[in-house]
Order: structure tokens, then sequence, then C-alpha cells
């Protein structure tokens, strides 16, 4: 059985972000409610076994074209969960980009950064991989026009 922790805490005890090889551990140490999966190559949850919803929002990683319209999908099924008070687990394939821009904007829609740039570090600071690309942060900032 896999505890080891190699995801963060967006919000203590509430909201869970890592990579696709994390969300074992997150079921199993946090009691996760619903998994929202970032990854446009799965074809299952990453832990199937999860007692947990599966939401797929297919995001690709390196697109050119900006993706406002998922991320936004993405960032609200995470802040609804939260709203539910339910425990929400988001993840991508290595935690990095994807998760990095699901991160920042769910700080900024739940009022917890006030900025992008803010938010962005904020992510940063609680997982240090997070690596928020071009492309990701034009959707970002197309979401949120005055951060």
């Amino acid at each position: 059985m896999s505890t080891e922790k190699n995801y963060h805490s967006l919000i203590p005890d509430k909201i869970f972000m890592g990579a696709a090889a994390d969300v074992e551990s997150m079921v199993k140490n946090e009691g996760i409610d619903v998994i929202v999966d970032l990854r446009g190559e799965a074809t299952e949850c990453a832990y199937p076994a999860a007692n947990a919803k599966w939401i797929q929002i297919p995001l690709a990683d390196n697109s050119a074209v900006p993706q406002e319209k998922a991320f936004e999908q993405a960032i609200q099924a995470v802040t609804e969960t939260y709203h539910q008070n339910k425990k929400v687990a988001f993840h991508c394939g290595g935690g990095k980009g994807r998760t990095g821009t699901v991160a920042a904007g769910t700080l900024l829609a739940l009022g917890l950064s006030d900025t992008l740039d803010e938010a962005e570090a904020k992510a940063k600071s609680i997982r240090s991989v997070i690596e928020i690309k071009p492309s990701q942060k034009e959707s970002l900032k197309k979401l949120y026009p005055d951060k």
C-alpha cells in the first residue's frame, strides 16, 4: 500500500493536487470524494479501485492553442466540489503544467489570490515542481482578464 506523500494540499484537508502516480496515495490518505483528471491521454482513473467520483477534463499538456474552456471546466469542478464540503484531488500526468494552471485558477476563483502572478507564485510555493506553460498562462489571462 502506497502512503507516500508526493502530492500537496492546495487548501489544507480539502483540495489536493499531484501527479497521476499520486492518486492512490491521495485517495487512501485523504479520503478523496472526487478526482478531477486533467489528462487527455487517460482511458481510466489513475487509481481504478478508488471509491471516488472520477471526472475527466481532457487537457493537452503541450497545446499550442489556449484551452480556456477546458481549464474553466476543471477549475469549476474543483471549486464546486470544495463548496459542497467534499474532498477533491486534481492531477495531470506529472503534476506540473496542467495541474499548476488549475491550481492557480482555483486560487483566483476562490479569491485566495488577487493576481495571476500571485496565484502562480502561491501554487509554486505549495508544489515547487509546478511549471505553467505560456499557452496555459494565456488561458488563465483570458479567464481572469482583470487579474
